[in-house]
């Protein structure tokens, strides 16, 4: 099968939308889910007890997401006697390409959807169809979802946790007070940023985040640029290679977030705190007395990193957010979306039991209620998220108008991490971007 296989699951890709609200609401049409407390998937195949035995858990996660990854983990262990080992990693890909066996986890937390068909291809993968109780799974996950982490006709991945990648965080306690409204397009976005500046308010706050993927924050930005910009047809044919990095519309939009990255008194700090600040304390200065910064597009798991930061703060009071801008009206209402993907990559019965515990409502409703978790299983009701803003999060996934995964997320992992790096390039030198675009151009071509 080809490097990208986007375009052959465009139909997929555009019904995301009504598939997460089935996924939020468990509401008609679908056969009624089990109840909040059952267990959603559990495999015939776990009957025995797995007291004493070890799971080991690879993934990306740290600070808050770790943090409620560990809330899940601690009730799965207090119920089996088993333990769950975490290992971190900046790169689970290359991780598990390094890994043996005997060596590596029992189950990995994959980024992308790309990771896992680049795994699925190489045999590194155990198919869930052998782990979990598919007649349950089925009951309990939409069909896209199924059908996305699936691979050459075998079920590998569950989409354990759906992340908004079109929020913009804010203070609501600021912008009232200072009289400022919502953006609903770029140009307006910009016309309140002027205005902040001209008040004396920093507008943004940008960053990079850390580690081996740092610079992944800054292609999320370009990706909604791009797809509210160009249009979820362009958008599509440039995430395949079947459009270089060159096109106009996809070099305009790198533009427009350097012009934004680089205009005076726009981006709190400059290209030093871009470079150096992380995902988890981008939001920290829209939060400050007196605000620092106005405004921190990330994704919707900046809801947990705020919590877990500033407990004190009320949901839709105090903290919100707004959807990501369109930069053409006509495409408004266009969403990308990010999803951690579970995978088995040894068979044990102790990493099937746990397997089958995060496939269910109860482990999904632990982190729901910390916040910072989409989940798209029918069996999660609407009344576990906690907060107002949580059930926005929900209810802007299952009402977008088109409703793509970010970009990097469904590209070849090599091009993904050149993209990165050359946005940190162009963080501190702007004027290299036709050199960066057309050597992302090669690179894609080649990945085909």
């Amino acid at each position: 099968m080809a490097a990208y296989s986007v375009l052959s699951r465009a139909a997929c890709l555009l019904a995301l939308g009504a598939v997460v609200s089935a996924g939020c609401t468990g509401s008609s049409g679908h056969t009624r889910p089990p109840q909040a407390g059952s267990s959603a998937v559990a495999s015939p195949a776990v009957t025995g007890t797995v007291a004493g035995a070890h799971v080991r858990v690879l993934g990306m996660w740290s600070g808050p997401e770790l943090q409620s990854f560990q809330a899940v983990q601690s009730v799965w262990e207090r119920q089996t006697g088993a333990t769950v080992d975490w290992q971190g990693s900046d790169d689970v890909a290359a991780d598990l390409q390094r890994s043996s066996a005997r060596s590596g986890p029992d189950i990995a937390v994959l980024p992308n959807l790309r990771v896992l068909q680049e795994l699925a291809d190489a045999g590194r993968l155990v198919p869930l169809d052998r782990a979990l109780d598919v007649t349950q799974l089925r009951h309990d996950y939409p069909a896209i979802w199924l059908a996305l982490g699936s691979r050459a006709g075998k079920h590998y991945g569950l989409f354990y946790k759906v992340t908004d990648k079109s929020t913009v965080w804010y203070a609501p306690t600021s912008f009232t007070a200072n009289g400022w409204s919502v953006p609903s397009t770029w140009h307006d976005l910009l016309s309140l940023a002027d205005r902040m500046v001209a008040a004396g308010h920093t507008p943004f706050s940008v960053v990079s985040a850390s580690g081996q993927a740092s610079g992944w924050p800054l292609t999320d930005w370009v990706s909604e640029i791009v797809l509210t910009g160009c249009g979820p047809d362009v958008y599509d044919r440039w995430v395949s290679a079947r459009l270089p990095w060159t096109d106009p519309c996809v070099r305009k939009s790198f533009v427009m977030l350097l012009d934004l990255l680089h205009h005076d008194g726009y981006v709190l700090g400059g290209a030093d705190a871009v470079l150096s600040t992380s995902d988890e304390q981008g939001a920290d200065p829209l939060y400050a007395r007196p605000p620092k910064a106005e405004m921190y597009y990330m994704a919707s798991f900046a809801q947990g990193f705020i919590t877990s930061r500033l407990p004190d703060l009320r949901p839709g009071r105090d903290y919100g957010f707004f959807p990501f801008p369109a930069v053409n009206p006509e495409w408004r209402g266009s969403i990308t979306v990010g999803a951690d993907v579970v995978v088995m990559t040894r068979d044990t019965p102790a990493a099937r039991a746990f397997l089958s515990y995060l496939a269910g409502a109860p482990a999904q409703e632990v982190w729901i209620r910390r916040g910072g978790f989409t989940s798209v299983a029918r069996s999660v009701p609407t009344d576990t998220y906690p907060d107002p803003v949580a059930r926005e999060v929900a209810t802007h996934l299952s009402t977008a108008r088109a409703t793509r995964f970010s970009a990097g997320d469904m590209m070849p992992a090599t091009l993904q991490r050149a993209w990165w790096r050359g946005m940190l390039r162009l963080v501190r030198d702007p004027g290299a971007l036709d050199s960066v675009l057309g050597s992302l151009t090669r690179l894609a071509r080649s990945a085909r």
